[in-house]
């Protein structure tokens, strides 16, 4: 499978495309630093030069791709207006590169609006609009809501579902990725996920 990664040299990202080559994937992550390259060139991955937010069209940036996945995000200290161009309008704009599987990668409160703290609001309202407008792009998607995020080691086990509260780490939700581009079964889902008791792989099934 060639696989396309936004936010390529991310904490998710990068895990991710390291699991894609491992795999046997094409990994091709999307960054904005040309300094960044060598870090993906280093676990095998193929890095591509594509700033989202200055790009109008990023379709040449993913062409050939038989899937893309969002893990792009302003990042904490960033203000409401890079969540806005970054987290809202990069998704939106890869919807628009013309690949029809689409993997989000989403926040577990974007769907329940009325736990988010007014510091938090301009990422989660991001989140929410981004998840919506895949949900209304005829897009093949799966959304992917993790709970906090950790630097722990891998557990390979799971919760999926919905109205979860929990966290997990960055390792296990890069797996679940991988589980999700490679079962077919996930697409047209939107679940949360954090840490649990349930093997990624059997998770992913069952949705």
């Amino acid at each position: 499978m060639d696989v396309v990664v936004a936010g390529g040299h991310g904490q998710i990202g990068l895990r991710l495309l390291r699991l894609l080559v491992d795999g046997g994937h094409r990994a091709r992550g999307l960054i904005r630093n040309p300094d960044h390259a060598g870090d993906l060139e280093d676990i095998g991955a193929e890095p591509v030069l594509c700033d989202m937010e200055a790009l109008d069209d990023i379709s040449p940036c993913c062409e050939g791709a038989d899937a893309v996945v969002f893990t792009a995000g302003a990042g904490p200290g960033s203000g409401a207006e890079r969540k806005r161009t970054v987290d809202y309008g990069g998704a939106v704009k890869l919807m628009g590169a013309g690949i029809n599987r689409y993997v989000m990668v989403s926040a577990i409160s974007a769907g329940r609006p009325e736990e988010w703290s007014d510091q938090m609001r301009p990422y989660y309202e991001a989140k929410a609009g981004a998840d919506e407008r895949l949900l209304e792009s005829g897009l093949d998607y799966t959304i992917v809501r993790p709970g906090g995020l950790t630097d722990d080691p891998a557990t390979g086990l799971v919760t999926v579902g919905t109205e979860l509260e929990g966290s997990i780490p960055r390792d296990d939700v890069a797996v679940t990725l991988v589980a999700v581009l490679e079962t077919p079964g996930s697409a047209g889902k939107t679940f949360e996920l954090v840490s649990g008791a349930t093997p990624v792989e059997e998770a992913v099934r069952g949705l």
